[in-house]
């Protein structure tokens, strides 16, 4: 049953000028509470080159040098474009200055990057020996994965991809409900596809975002707990994907011819598309799209039907 969800308060505009540090705070950095960080760069065989606080939440951070081979990724992020690689490492080396330094977080065996893979993996290759880098003291930076990550649009698949191994992550360390994550995660849906990527990685799941948008929420269960019923959840989505790619492939044999084709289907199938209600139950709005799309009648469906419906949803190849 639909229910009526609570509108988000609406943000006070702040006075120009009026948050944060000013400049002469932000270089004022007490030395006590960065000297162990300090000196686990100096160990490491790296360089604090600065230091300063962050002129909006006033936290330290330490500009360092480090020798590049102790740089990584952080283990749940996406794999890298190697198409995006390639042209930053043109940009680099036509400017002949590398300028943009990475985000870091020290851990046990290194140092991770929440927000610089592309450009870390750009100057590897390039044979750099060392990186410039920003080193927060706090961890957890490791999972703002998604909000810090200017650098290259993510897509569904890499945005999905990334929050199910957070959550994983996350699960593992047995810290918080999944609602406690909602900033990290960025959208519940990303959480159910990514279980359903993990088992299809072919899976078309742009074309399903506009549904899981509006039937998916953020979990109030411990993570460990969550992660099942993510992972129940991109069965279903699994169960339909089967479902409207059999309907597609009947369109084919007609002779129909679209990068829309799934989107179109799912569009047709979509009995809450003009719904005006803000809450649904997922499984029922799920099951009932798998029913529909088990009795879809292709022979109604024209050519003319998809190519008015083209610019409606996302090729399922941008995946």
């Amino acid at each position: 049953m639909a229910k009526a969800k609570k509108r988000a308060p609406r943000r006070k505009k702040a006075a120009a000028g009026s948050i944060g540090l000013s400049v002469s705070e932000t270089r004022n950095v007490d030395a006590g509470s960065i000297r162990e960080l300090t000196a686990a760069v100096e160990e490491d065989g790296g360089a604090v080159l600065g230091s300063y606080r962050d002129p909006f939440g006033g936290t330290p951070v330490l500009v360092v040098s480090l020798p590049i081979d102790k740089v990584e990724p952080t283990p749940y992020q996406r794999d890298p474009s190697e198409t995006h690689i390639k042209k930053l490492m043109t940009v680099i080396e036509k400017v002949g200055r590398f300028l943009d330094p990475l985000v870091l977080i020290r851990q046990d065996n290194g140092y991770w990057t929440p927000n610089g893979n592309h450009r870390l993996q750009a100057m590897k290759k390039l044979g750099a020996k060392s990186i410039i880098a920003l080193l927060v003291p706090d961890p957890e930076v490791a999972f703002k994965i998604l909000a810090l990550n200017t650098e290259k649009a993510h897509n569904v698949k890499e945005k999905s991809l990334e929050t199910i191994r957070m959550a994983r992550a996350l699960a593992g360390r047995k810290q918080g409900q999944e609602t406690d994550y909602a900033f990290e995660f960025e959208q519940a849906q990303f959480l159910t596809l990514g279980a359903a990527y993990d088992q299809k990685k072919s899976l078309s799941g742009g074309a399903y975002t506009s549904v899981l948008r509006r039937i998916d929420d953020f979990l109030d269960e411990p993570m460990a707990k969550a992660l099942k019923e993510r992972e129940r959840r991109g069965n279903k989505v699994l169960a339909l994907d089967e479902a409207v790619g059999k309907v597609v492939d009947a369109l084919k044999a007609k002779g129909l011819t679209s990068p829309y084709l799934k989107a179109f289907v799912v569009a047709r199938i979509n009995y809450i598309r003009f719904s005006k209600a803000t809450e649904f139950d997922f499984d029922e709005v799920i099951d009932k799209l798998t029913g529909s799309a088990k009795k879809f009648n292709t022979e109604k469906v024209k050519q003319e039907d998809v190519a008015k419906a083209g610019g409606g949803g996302a090729p399922a190849d941008e995946e």
